[in-house]
């Protein structure tokens, strides 16, 4: 009999079971902590992505709840290469913990090899209606300021974007790369029923792009 097989079943499936209590948010905590560390002592991929749902709540006390995710954090990092995969799948599918999905791959990985899995995810996002647009904001806040040929054709998309705010996390990432295919696009946003801060940010990309009318 394996480890697994006195815990109650198998790696995987075990770990999925314990997935209703990692994202218990009332009851006694102790139960969820007790959940966390069994997933942490797992190391096995869907550990990995049941400990990332944890980042999907939020409980009483806030303080608690810091505690909690800086402890995930420190569980999954403990993965090491193992969690890539797993986190980067999580980034891909969830709408939600955006944030943290980043802050554990930059944890793991080079910069260019998070800004591989944040533009391929902002590519497959970009023909996607959201209700939250806060995934969306996120990935175009990580890539901005950041000089790599791949972000501004991921991120031209998104000055079509049904999300005011989104067009504007777009044109902030845009403005210093200076992308010649986004002139007529970040033009456009200057001027006509745009809504107007949208059009302040607009120009200010064109300005900085050195775009002109």
């Amino acid at each position: 009999m394996g480890i697994f097989d006195f815990l109650g079943g198998s790696g995987p499936d075990k770990a999925l079971k314990l997935k209703s209590k990692v994202t218990q948010k009332y009851g006694d905590p102790n139960s969820r902590q007790k959940a966390l560390q069994q997933l942490g002592e797992m190391k096995i991929p869907e550990a990995v992505t049941v400990l990332m749902h944890r980042y999907t709540i939020t409980v009483e006390p806030l303080t608690t709840d810091a505690d909690e995710k800086e402890h995930v954090f420190e569980l999954i990092k403990g993965f090491g290469k193992d969690a890539v995969a797993p986190v980067t799948d999580f980034l891909r599918k969830s709408e939600q913990a955006t944030s943290w999905a980043i802050r554990v791959l930059e944890a793991l990985q080079s910069e260019a090899e998070v800004t591989t899995s944040v533009v391929e995810t902002l590519a497959a996002l970009s023909a996607h209606y959201m209700r939250d647009p806060q995934k969306k904001i996120v990935l175009l806040h990580y890539v901005t300021g950041k000089q790599d040929e791949r972000i501004a054709p991921a991120v031209l998309p998104y000055l079509d974007d049904m999300a005011d705010d989104v067009k504007i996390a777009a044109l902030k990432a845009l403005g210093p790369l200076k992308h010649e295919p986004a002139r007529e696009p970040i033009l456009k946003l200057t001027q006509g029923d745009t809504a107007r801060r949208v059009q302040v940010a607009a120009q200010q990309a064109a300005d900085e792009s050195g775009f002109k009318a």
